[in-house]
Parts: structure tokens; C-alpha cells; sequence
């Protein structure tokens, strides 16, 4: 006798729901992943009835590295979380550090860390979107992004000396100024990618196949997404109009004139437009700080004595090499108020946040991350059910989850 559609698909009335489902591991090593993560999916033929985030694949201990590191030394261990967008976590690591011992930045270090904040910013949304596309056959897009990121890469090289984890901020400043060859290749930079940006609109914003295989999949409300304590994109995706930019201004955010992107319907499409909005923001802010970069030093005051000498001291001064020596040499020189304290950045997937105990030493005596991918990746079941396993891909790639964060 031959079975009817209805007779296959519908579960047998006498219970044994069971035998219609199966298991499927997805991950943690799979082209749509882009990182280490499993997906353990249970399934009713291609349909998704539940689905178990499971991390645990990239452990390195970051958190616990705080304890033992101090707060100069920790920017290359912050560098290596969100990988995607390093100087981000640099930010708000010292961000952080900064509120508890009190110190003030000057304006000049404001602003270069405004616009590095944005740079990573693109980074970090150029290669969500182009991956994303990748994920479903828009290799063309992916190289448009991707060539972007490599320019990016080139100024974060010129400024540090280090292309993708630059360690570039300090307690207090940064590395090293940046120089006038520097600012000229940010102009060009900023002159020539909204050409790129409009490459990769015209190729997905009305492409059918890119459009049926987001519209309407991950769907996320706005309710839920402040009930899972969503933020970033994925949350203003959803119309939940919330940045720490304008909300909880840091930095010099305040003197900058942009715009907080946002979007109702909450699906993967709506994420992809959001990032691709948001990146226009991005260059108006950093076009905004780069004419009107002010000038002085980058590094606080060293009469708090927790801020490093600049090199020309420590070269040229016996007070600059001993202030440098007491705080690589000498924990304890570092002296912040033996505090607690929790500060937070708009980074580019959301609110980065770090919460540090102090015991008046140079090193935190706790140390913990508040990461957006941890939070993010919890979705993914409540998104993907009632799915069907082809569109696992442009759920994950929408989250933009990076395992460094999950398993701090």
C-alpha cells in the first residue's frame, strides 16, 4: 500500500513519537560553524524540534589568566577573546581597570581609541556578514568583505605592530601615538569603503535566493530579546533601541553625531541590514574623530604612578626608568583602591562587560568577563526550533558567535 505525505510526517497515534526522531551533531568541526562549537539537534526528519548548544571545545582559561597577570600584561590575553575585533576587548578591559583606580584619559586617547573601537567594529561586522553569505553560496560577497578586513588589519599594524592582536591600549593610553602616515591611510580607508559596502549591498540586498533563506528564520521578538538579555545588533535587530554609545556614554561618544540603527522584524535578515547600517555609522564617527583628532600626549599624567612613562623618559631619565621598573618589577607600585567594580562597551556584538575585585595590587583578585557570544549562543534553540536543518546555518551566522568567548 503506498503512504500518503500526511501519514509520514504526522507521528503515529499510538505514542511512539520517538521513532520518527533522531540525533545530529552539528560540529564542532563544520564548515558553517566558523569556529569550534557543537550543535547537538534533535530531529523530525529535516525539522528541528530541539537543539542543545554545547561549548567546552576551546577553553583556555582567560578569566582565571586575570588573576595572574597584571592589568598591563592581561591586554594580550583580552586580545585573543572576541578574536574578531581585539582592540575592542582592549577597550573594555582597560575601560574597566581605568574606573576603578580613577584615572582620567586624555583627549587625544579618547579619540584614538574611539576610532579604533569603530575600525574593530567593521572588522568585526565585515566578516559577519561576509561569512554569513558565504554560509549560503555568496562566495563573491565573502571576498568583497573579506579584502576590507585586511586593510584594517594594515592599520592596526602600522599603529602597534601587530596585525591581529595589537595589545595596542595601556592603564592610562595606549602603546604609542599614532603618526600623520597613519591618519593618511585612515582617510583613504574611510574614502573608499562605502564602495565595498555598496558591492556587497547590491549583491545580497535583492538576491532571492539570500532574501527566502532569511526572511522570517530566527525570529526573535522584542520581548524575548530583553527577557534573554540580548544586546548589540541581534537586540536592535529586534527593536530593542538600546547602545552603551549613547546610552552610557564612554570615551568622547558624546561629541560624536551618529545615529543607533535598528530594525522591528528581529530575523536573520533584519540582523544582516542592522550591521550593514551600522557600519555606515561607524564611518561617520571615525570621519568625525580624524578631523577633529585633538592634539597633546596619549598617555594620562604619570604623576598617578600607575600610568607608563613614555619611552623617551624611560630612555633619557633615571625617575622614568625606576617609575617603569617599580610597576614591571614591583606589583604592589601599581596601588588602585581595593575595590570592586563592573564596567561595560558597546562592542561590536553587544555589551562587553568586565567585573574586577581589587586587593591593591597591580593584579585583579578576580577577574570576570560578561561576553556577548555566551549570552547569544544560549538563543539558539529558542530561534531554531520548528526550523529545518538548512537553516541552522543562517541562525548561527546571524548570532555571529565566537568560541573564545563561550568558554572563558
Amino acid at each position: 500500500m503506498a503512504l500518503k505525505l500526511s501519514d509520514v510526517i504526522a507521528p503515529p497515534a499510538d505514542g511512539r513519537e520517538k521513532d520518527y526522531q533522531w540525533t545530529l551533531n552539528f560540529g564542532p568541526q563544520h564548515p558553517a560553524t566558523h569556529t569550534t562549537l557543537r550543535i547537538v539537534l534533535n530531529l523530525d526528519g529535516e525539522v528541528i524540534i530541539n537543539s542543545i548548544p554545547d561549548i567546552g571545545f576551546l577553553h583556555s582559561g582567560f578569566e582565571k589568566l586575570g588573576e595572574h597577570l597584571d592589568f598591563n600584561q592581561y591586554v594580550t590575553i583580552v586580545d585573543r577573546m572576541n578574536y574578531i575585533s581585539p582592540v575592542a576587548n582592549e577597550i573594555a578591559w582597560h575601560h574597566a581597570v581605568e574606573t576603578l583606580m580613577g584615572i582620567e584619559l586624555t583627549p587625544r586617547c579618547k579619540y584614538i581609541r574611539v576610532i579604533f573601537a569603530e575600525l574593530m567594529r567593521l572588522h568585526d561586522h565585515l566578516l559577519c556578514v561576509g561569512a554569513a553569505a558565504l554560509d549560503l553560496g555568496a562566495f563573491t560577497a565573502f571576498l568583497y568583505a573579506f579584502n576590507q578586513r585586511e586593510k584594517i588589519n594594515d592599520l592596526n599594524e602600522w599603529a602597534s605592530g601587530q596585525r591581529f592582536h595589537p595589545s595596542y591600549t595601556r592603564v592610562g593610553g595606549l602603546q604609542r601615538d599614532i603618526d600623520d602616515i597613519w591618519i593618511g591611510k585612515l582617510r583613504a580607508f574611510i574614502k573608499q569603503l562605502p564602495s565595498a559596502i555598496g558591492d556587497v549591498t547590491r549583491l545580497l540586498n535583492r538576491n532571492r535566493i539570500f532574501l527566502d533563506r532569511t526572511r522570517g528564520v530566527g525570529v526573535l521578538t522584542r520581548e524575548e530579546a530583553i527577557n534573554r538579555s540580548v544586546t548589540g545588533p541581534i537586540a536592535r535587530a529586534s527593536g530593542l533601541v538600546r547602545d552603551l554609545r549613547k546610552d552610557e556614554p564612554y570615551l568622547a561618544y558624546k561629541d560624536f553625531d551618529f545615529k543607533v540603527v535598528a530594525a522591528k522584524e528581529g530575523d536573520c535578515l533584519a540582523r544582516y541590514l542592522v550591521r550593514m547600517e551600522e557600519m555606515r555609522e561607524s564611518l561617520k564617527i571615525l570621519s568625525q574623530a580624524i578631523e577633529n583628532l585633538p592634539s597633546g600626549p596619549v598617555n594620562a599624567s604619570v604623576d598617578d604612578r600607575m600610568v607608563l612613562p613614555n619611552q623617551l623618559s624611560v630612555y633619557r631619565s633615571i625617575e622614568g626608568l625606576i617609575h617603569h621598573f617599580e610597576l614591571f618589577m614591583n606589583n604592589r607600585k601599581w596601588n588602585p583602591p581595593v575595590e570592586e567594580v563592573y564596567a561595560a562597551t558597546e562592542s561590536p556584538n553587544g555589551e562587553l562587560g568586565f567585573y574586577i575585585v581589587s586587593d591593591g595590587t597591580g593584579t585583579a583578585y578576580r577577574a570576570r568577563t560578561r561576553p556577548p557570544s555566551f549570552i547569544h549562543f544560549a538563543l539558539f534553540n529558542h530561534l531554531a526550533q520548528g526550523h529545518t536543518i538548512s537553516e541552522v546555518a543562517p541562525i548561527l551566522g546571524s548570532l555571529n558567535i565566537i568560541a573564545a568567548e563561550l568558554d572563558r
